[in-house]
């Protein structure tokens, strides 16, 4: 029988031979991932009734989105998570220091192609970037993958983005997937597994891969996927000794649609206000005046992102009408930055270097934007109030129209720069 990427994975997880899409399935997980905003409230679901968690080995509890504790229930969360961890004997532990737990999942092995990963937030479906069949859940869900190791799932159809083409200079994957997003719209790959090939995906690196697939969230997607190639297995080399299984959407796989995109002509994207999918050319809103710049997040808070960034800031000061915070990913990211120099080009333009975390993203931590202010952000939402006062406004863009942004203080086409 002919199957997606998807369904293999969920069949074998499910020790099935086979599965359609619309099949509810039970499937074993293989990485199970909590944090500190959403882990408590799981723990207090699974203890009822339950002494041990199924496996310590195979979850992962990161703390990144309120970290350090910037109040007395953050601090409050911290602590009932970090007894957790030592009553369960969780040895995948990483506290204040390491930074967002999407990042640091893959860069500490714990993502490899052909896994089922579930983690307590929406964007985990980012590890599909490896192969891997990985989604958000709810808390009450994660208890049940706490007690018993297992989830049910329905098994989703897939939509095959064929992107094909060049990308045109300071167009990035962040452009590609907004544009994915404003064309098909926010629920229009609902419950679907979103699956990115074509030359333009292969020729992308595995951090860029991740943009997309973090994203898939923001179009309705159950999961974003990647088929694994030799840039994966090299990623993998010295970070993860798991054995893994690669495995290929075939062609003929009834429950496969396919949607081609051509990139040669594209220009940077903007999601507008307060909709991901409200997304225009960027010169259809260039000379929009910002209060604030954040590059970071989950997205675009990689090493990349911030070597785009610095080599448009390098020499020049950000507008003395905004502030700009540049929050690395994870420490393995921030310790590489600062190694090439990047870190000190960011605060000799004005910027504010801050400690790998989630940021202003959540719209509950640093960074907050006011009443009536304007953010420019790297970042994957742009809800009304995401970071911050219901009454500011949220533009979301690539790492290189952020830089040029700040430089200007107004939104600006890095191409221009």
């Amino acid at each position: 029988m002919a199957m997606t990427m998807a369904e293999k994975i969920l069949v074998k997880a499910s020790g099935n031979k086979e599965a359609e899409a619309g099949e509810i399935i039970m499937a074993n997980i293989d990485i199970a991932m909590t944090h500190d905003l959403t882990g408590p409230l799981s723990v207090e679901y699974y203890k009822i009734g339950i002494k041990k968690v199924w496996d310590p080995e195979k979850i992962v509890i990161v703390f990144d989105h309120q970290v350090p504790a910037d109040s007395i229930d953050a601090a409050n969360n911290h602590m009932f998570m970090r007894k957790f961890v030592t009553e369960q004997g969780i040895n995948n532990f990483y506290d204040i220091r390491e930074g967002v737990c999407h990042q640091v999942l893959p860069e500490k092995g714990h993502i490899i192609p052909g896994e089922v990963v579930v983690g307590t937030d929406s964007h985990t479906c980012t590890h599909g970037a490896l192969g891997a069949f990985a989604t958000g859940i709810g808390s009450t869900d994660m208890a049940m993958v706490f007690a018993t190791g297992k989830l049910w799932f329905k098994v989703p159809e897939t939509i095959k983005f064929d992107i094909t083409g060049k990308l045109p200079d300071n167009v990035f994957a962040k452009d590609v997937v907004l544009n994915i997003i404003g064309n098909i719209g926010a629920d229009g790959a609902t419950y679907k597994a979103c699956e990115f090939r074509g030359e333009t995906t292969r020729n992308m690196s595995i951090s860029d891969r991740m943009v997309l697939c973090n994203m898939a969230i923001e179009m309705g997607g159950k999961t974003g996927l990647v088929e694994p190639d030799e840039k994966t297995i090299n990623y993998l080399k010295g970070r993860s000794t798991k054995p893994y299984e690669t495995m290929k959407t075939d062609n003929n796989a009834s429950s496969l649609e396919t949607i081609h995109i051509n990139v040669n002509q594209l220009e940077p994207q903007i999601a507008c206000p307060h909709n991901v999918d409200n997304v225009k050319p960027v010169s259809e809103v260039e000379g929009t005046y910002i209060d604030q710049v954040f590059l970071g997040s989950c997205t675009n808070g990689r090493l990349n992102d911030l070597r785009v960034a610095a080599k448009i800031l390098k020499g020049k000061d950000i507008s003395k009408n905004i502030r700009m915070l540049v929050i690395p990913a994870s420490r393995e990211i921030y310790t590489k930055a600062m190694d090439e120099g990047l870190l000190r080009i960011f605060i000799d333009s004005g910027a504010l270097v801050c400690n790998p975390c989630c940021g202003p993203c959540l719209g509950g931590h640093i960074g907050l934007v006011g009443p009536g202010e304007v953010s420019l952000s790297t970042s994957n939402r742009n809800f009304k109030g995401r970071q911050g006062s219901s009454d500011a406004e949220v533009y979301l863009s690539s790492a290189a129209v952020a830089a040029a942004s700040a430089i200007k203080g107004k939104i600006t086409d890095p191409r221009t720069i």
